[in-house]
Parts: C-alpha cells; structure tokens; sequence
C-alpha cells in the first residue's frame, strides 16, 4: 500500500475532541495479529504495561521494561493502520525527573512511532505532564488505581471511598488535565467519583473500573475474550471464551497425533493423497 492511499490514523486531537460526544472506544493490544483484529472496531490501542502479567506471567506491571514496551508497541503498529496507538512508559522510566521521563518517552515516540505515551500519576506528576507536552510529546494521564504504585497502595482495591482520598483524586484529575494531558484513564475508582470527575475536567476520562458516564472504556483485551484466566475482574464482562476454545482445540490436536491421524499424506510433501492428482 502506497504512503499517499494508506488509511489516515485516529489523531490525538480527534480523541481529545471526543470529549462529551462519541464514546472513546479503546482495548490493549501488545501483538501485531490482535491489533490487526481490533484495529477496525476501537478509537484507540494501549499498548499497556498489564503485558507484564497478561503475556509474561508477572505478579504485577513493577517488572516491565522500556525495551518490552518498545518492542511490543512496533509490534502494534505494524499490525494496525486506523487506530490511535498509545503506549504505556513502564515503571521506573519516568518518575526520576522531567528530563529522564522525557528522554525515555522521547525514545518511545521514535522508536515506536505511537501517538503518545500513557503515565499513572496525579499532582505529584503534573510538571513532568507539562514538561513533556510542551516538547512535543502526547501523554494520556492515569488517576484512581495505578497498578505501577500497588506495592505502596496496599494492592488492588476501589479508590476514592474515604473522603480524603476521594479529595485527592479529584486534584490529581484537574493538575492532569491543567497539565496538558490530552485525556485521562480512571481506573478502579467508585463510580460517583469517576462521574464527578468526567463532569468536572474538560479532556476526556477513559473509564476501567470506574462509571458509564466516562467519555470512553477500556478494557485487557484478553480478559474481554477469556484468553487470561488468572482472575476476574468486577468491572469485566466476558464477550468471549476462547481460552476454552483454545484449550478443547489443544486437546483435539495431541488426540490426533497420538493416535497418528495427523498429519494425514494430505498434509505433507513429495506424496500423493489417495484421490489426488497433485504431489
């Protein structure tokens, strides 16, 4: 496909411009084959940092490399041509100071491609927001539950029920969003909250665990269609069950070759399968 008849890209100011109007539509994706599946149906691919787990069996994302996310994002970009393409800076890539975090996430945008990076934090990252942006650099905040601090959060829980906390989540949405953040994800965050909030910033709130009133959804691809089983989360809904598929696909194949019904001479080369006139 030529450069001048290639499909144009979801753009960051389109997302942005989605704010109370379509809903955001958006999954992970960290393979070229799922991208290319997703690509025709979602606004935008997070290349997430929930591939530590999903994909390489981590406990948590606190494990996760800028050469992981880098190598699995130009993988999501060779297989989608429409979507906005976002990736996750992993933990440890950004939070030193705003010149590291702009280095690495620099490193990102280049060796990528993507559209822009995607950081957890609140207020206390609200600097390295501006300072990124200013250059050049797209960043989607996260608020609420950040997976990336759950060592020093007391692990997976609903933010936002104590009052004080609840405070400090809508302060770490407005410094976001005065920062320059194009839009937001709210993860794990009690639902008048999550509301309050998507009321109260002007960029759009990406919801996971959070309300239907954000301007936009995301979910683990693979815990949308069953392929991770680890566990469930409260705020998935399973649309699929193709780990089970998977799995009833794996047992009928050992079946076949232990029984040596596959390969069959059909599946093979130099032979003629009985009836066929082709070698």
């Amino acid at each position: 496909m030529s450069v001048s008849h290639r499909q144009k890209r979801i753009s960051v100011p389109q997302i942005r411009a989605m704010k109370g109007a379509t809903p955001i539509v958006s999954l992970t994706a960290y393979t070229a084959p799922t991208a290319a599946l997703l690509d025709d149906h979602v606004d935008l691919l997070l290349v997430g940092d929930s591939l530590g787990m999903v994909l390489y069996g981590m406990e948590t994302t606190v494990g996760v490399t800028l050469d992981m996310m880098i190598a699995h994002g130009q993988a999501v970009m060779r297989g989608s041509q429409r979507a906005c393409v976002i990736v996750d800076m992993p933990f440890g890539s950004y939070q030193e100071s705003k010149e590291t975090a702009f280095r690495n996430a620099a490193r990102v945008m280049q060796d990528v491609g993507c559209a822009g990076v995607k950081m957890e934090g609140g207020e206390e990252l609200a600097e390295t927001i501006a300072f990124l942006t200013a250059r050049g650099i797209p960043v989607l905040g996260h608020i609420g539950l950040m997976p990336q601090s759950v060592n020093t959060a007391g692990g997976f829980r609903a933010f936002g029920r104590a009052e004080d906390e609840a405070a400090q989540i809508l302060r770490d949405a407005n410094a976001v969003a005065a920062a320059g953040a194009f839009a937001m994800v709210i993860e794990g965050t009690i639902e008048p909250l999550a509301r309050k909030v998507t009321e109260t910033v002007p960029i759009p709130t990406i919801g996971i665990g959070a309300s239907p009133a954000c301007d936009g959804q995301i979910l683990v691809t693979e815990d949308v269609v069953g392929l991770f089983a680890a566990f469930k989360p409260k705020f998935v809904r399973r649309y699929a069950e193709l780990g089970n598929g998977l799995a009833a696909a794996t047992r009928s194949y050992a079946d076949d070759v232990r029984a040596r019904r596959f390969p069959a001479l059909e599946h093979c080369f130099g032979v003629k399968a009985p009836g066929s006139t082709a070698s």
